[in-house]
């Protein structure tokens, strides 16, 4: 069985100059804009007290984000911002402006005309880009990496857009999408990673996965929790985990909860850029074989890697049993607990939680991450059930 892997954060710090990009003001105002839709409800955030008391930790949350939007992954949060960003933009008006009935009326597409958005996905973000841009009458071309599942590409058809698997990783997905973009007439790419010349999009993805940082916040301050004192947070390009991880340092900036990133370790980008300890990102290369599709990416988005080296305190690489374990416990819960079906990109935290209190093998981890009876841990379900069928080989027949 393949070990986890972590280092502690002992990266040289920088001036934490993209911290802005996550502020509670952005972070509202994307938040307002969700708001605006008619499908927008607030996700569950799960409180799992058996399961924490059975693990020795004092409580025990996760966010559900199987209930977002129909859409049974959080994903969409990020894309549908960045594109009412990018309209907004061009028709020279403030996003603030662009509600929902405003965006999709027939009004706005006149006065804005015709785009194509393309975006590389294994599944989730382009199921959300799709969506946004059949929503507001626009047009959507999709590429995913060798491997990808056929449910989640037809997930993708239903909402008109193009859509290809190719025989190409996630990475090299990227680079078709953003060189067809800028061939075509109007063309845009909606990607939630960044490199140079590419940060506005990429910004304001992370801006829109705010709203969920956002409603988990208020949420636990409900559930009587003014602060909990560890968020485990998953990563691929680590536009959600600096997401994340940017609006808790900015909403409690003088006592930050104890953040620790986790990753698929064929595709440890974030990891092994930590563990090279001088600060600067590292790329993963190759097919990164891995059940966690949505963390299969190998290369840091840049905007995300400065949030991360400055303020998350631990960096973890998991393999595919811990993420599998993570999809059982969360599936099958302790008597009296909510059970959440979370899908492979989305159960790692739960079956590293799990594996860090019950196995003495890591107690030199869950020691120098101080979790105890005190811990209060906030943990995010991306994903349910993506994948049916590969869900029920894991939780049904023991898969990994």
């Amino acid at each position: 069985m393949e070990n986890i892997k972590w280092v502690a954060n002992n990266l040289p710090k920088t001036e934490n100059k993209e911290m802005e990009i996550m502020s509670l003001e952005n972070v509202d105002k994307a938040r307002l804009f969700h708001e605006s839709f008619p499908q927008y409800e607030t996700t569950p955030l799960v409180r799992l007290d058996n399961l924490a008391a059975h693990l020795g930790l004092g409580s025990l949350f996760i966010k559900d984000e199987s209930y977002r939007f129909g859409l049974n992954a959080f994903k969409v949060l990020g894309g549908s911002y960045a594109m009412a960003c990018y309209i907004a933009d061009k028709v020279g008006r403030d996003v603030a402006e662009l509600t929902y009935d405003v965006l999709t009326s027939e009004k706005l597409r006149q006065e804005f005309g015709q785009a194509v958005f393309f975006t590389a996905t294994d599944g989730n973000h382009g199921r959300g880009v799709a969506w946004a841009a059949n929503k507001l009458g626009q047009k959507s071309v999709v590429y995913m990496p060798k491997g990808s599942t056929q449910t989640r590409l037809d997930n993708i058809l239903k909402e008109n857009a193009k859509v290809e698997i190719t025989e190409m990783n996630y990475d090299e997905c990227v680079r078709r999408a953003a060189k067809e973009a800028g061939e075509t007439k109007n063309g845009v790419v909606v990607q939630d990673t960044a490199w140079e010349g590419y940060e506005d999009i990429p910004a304001h993805i992370m801006q829109g996965y705010g709203t969920m940082a956002s409603e988990a916040a208020e949420q636990l301050k409900v559930a009587g929790i003014s602060r909990p004192t560890h968020i485990f947070v998953q990563a691929g390009v680590g536009s959600f985990a600096g997401a994340v991880q940017g609006y808790f340092a900015n909403l409690f900036p003088d006592d930050c909860p104890t953040t620790v990133v986790v990753e698929a370790n064929a595709a440890d980008c974030i990891y092994q850029s930590a563990a090279a300890g001088d600060g600067s990102p590292r790329a993963v290369y190759g097919d990164m074989q891995t059940i966690m599709a949505g963390l299969n990416c190998g290369e840091p988005n840049t905007i995300s890697w400065e949030i991360l080296k400055n303020n998350t305190a631990f960096f973890v690489s998991c393999p595919d049993w811990v993420s599998a374990r993570g999809m059982r416990i969360l599936g099958a819960p302790m008597r009296g607990d909510t059970q959440v079906v979370s899908g492979e990109s989305g159960a790692v935290s739960a079956g590293l939680i799990e594996a860090l209190m019950s196995n003495p093998e890591h107690a030199e981890l869950k020691n120098a991450l101080g979790l105890d009876s005190n811990s209060k841990i906030l943990m995010f379900s991306t994903e349910g059930d993506t994948d049916p069928e590969q869900y029920k080989k894991i939780v049904w027949d023991g898969t990994y």
